[in-house]
C-alpha cells in the first residue's frame, strides 16, 4: 500500500476508534447493575420464627428425654429384679426385660425420625419465608442480583442488606403471629 492509500484509511479508522472508546465509557453508566449481599446464616439465626421453632424443639426434646428416661429406669428395675430371681422365674422376667429393651429401641428410632422430619419441615418453611422476602425486596428495590455473602470471596459492606431483610422478615412474621 502506498502512503496516500494509508492516509485515506487512517482518518475513518481513527474516528471509529475514538467513537468506540467514547461509547464504551458511556455504556457502563447506562447499564449499571444493582446488587446486594445477604448473610443467610445470620438471617436464619435471627429470624423470630427460627427462634420459636428452636424453643419448641428444645421443649419437645426435653419431654421425649423424660419419656426415654422412664423407659430406661424400667429396664434397669427389671434387670435388678432379674438378678434376684431363681433360675426358672428368670426366663419370664428376661422376656419382660427384652420387651422393654425393644420398646426403648423403637422409641429412640421413632423420636429421632419424627423430630428429624419436623426439623426439616421447619427449616424448609423458614428458608421459603426468607426466599420470598428477598424476592419481594429485590423486586421492590430494583436489585438485579442478591448474593449469599458466604459464597463470595470479597464484598464491600455497603452492599450488605442483611439488616433490611431481617427487619422485613420479622415484621411479616409478627403480623402473621397476631392473626
Amino acid at each position: 500500500m502506498t502512503t496516500r492509500a494509508l492516509k485515506k484509511y487512517v482518518l475513518p479508522i481513527g474516528l471509529i476508534i475514538v467513537f468506540l472508546v467514547g461509547y464504551s465509557k458511556l455504556l457502563p453508566a447506562a447499564v449499571k447493575e444493582k446488587y446486594a449481599t445477604v448473610d443467610i446464616g445470620k438471617v436464619f439465626d435471627e429470624y423470630e420464627k427460627t427462634k420459636k421453632y428452636d424453643q419448641e424443639f428444645q421443649t419437645e426434646g426435653r419431654l421425649k428425654q423424660e419419656e426415654r428416661d422412664a423407659i430406661v429406669h424400667e429396664v434397669r428395675r427389671l434387670r435388678d429384679e432379674l438378678a434376684l430371681l431363681a433360675e426358672d422365674a428368670r426366663r419370664d422376667k428376661q422376656a419382660a426385660v427384652d420387651v422393654k429393651v425393644k420398646e426403648l429401641e423403637s422409641f429412640d428410632t421413632d423420636v429421632r425420625k419424627n423430630l428429624g422430619e419436623k426439623r426439616n419441615q421447619a427449616v424448609r418453611e423458614v428458608f421459603q419465608d426468607i426466599e420470598n422476602v428477598m424476592t419481594q425486596l429485590g423486586e421492590r428495590k430494583g436489585y438485579d442480583f442478591i448474593f449469599n455473602d458466604r459464597a463470595l470471596l470479597y464484598r464491600n459492606k455497603q452492599f450488605d442488606i442483611t439488616p433490611e431483610v431481617l427487619k422485613e422478615l420479622n415484621a411479616k412474621y409478627a403480623k402473621t403471629k397476631k392473626r
